[in-house]
């Protein structure tokens, strides 16, 4: 079995083969779909190529599925949150950046975080003093 990544809301499969897939908006309207990779800390992203995101710009993440923002609203309106479905079946919390080309990732276990990517401490604060609980 290997990792599977959930919609928090609605519990829909968001992998598909290779790719972890949200539907976007951009602050202009612009709306598409983005494939990530199910990878912790690798940042490749795959669009249509006339998708265009601009690097620094809020990009919102939207379950396919439930269609609902994934926004992690108690923590920072510029992360968004899934779920990370364990090889054991055990559920964490998964954050990362809404923002085009920042580079950062956030794995919630019960008692610590898990930071991952370049731009991991801009947001490290959210999650308590510390990267313990």
């Amino acid at each position: 079995m290997e990792n599977n990544y959930l919609c928090p809301k609605c519990q829909g499969q968001l992998k598909i083969k290779k790719s972890i897939v949200f539907s976007a908006k951009t602050p202009s309207g612009e709306k598409g779909l983005i494939f990530l990779s199910p990878k912790i800390g690798d940042y490749h992203v795959t669009k249509h190529p006339e998708f265009k995101i601009k690097e620094g710009e809020h990009t919102e993440l939207f379950c396919p599925i439930c269609h609902e923002n994934l926004e992690a609203k108690s923590l920072n309106k510029n992360l968004a949150k899934i779920i990370l479905k364990d090889k054991k079946g055990v559920k964490h919390d998964i954050l990362f950046s809404e923002i085009v080309g920042e580079k950062c990732t956030y794995i919630i276990y019960k008692n610590r975080v898990d930071s991952f990517g370049n731009d991991s401490d801009h947001y490290i604060n959210f999650f308590g003093e510390g990267s313990e609980f």
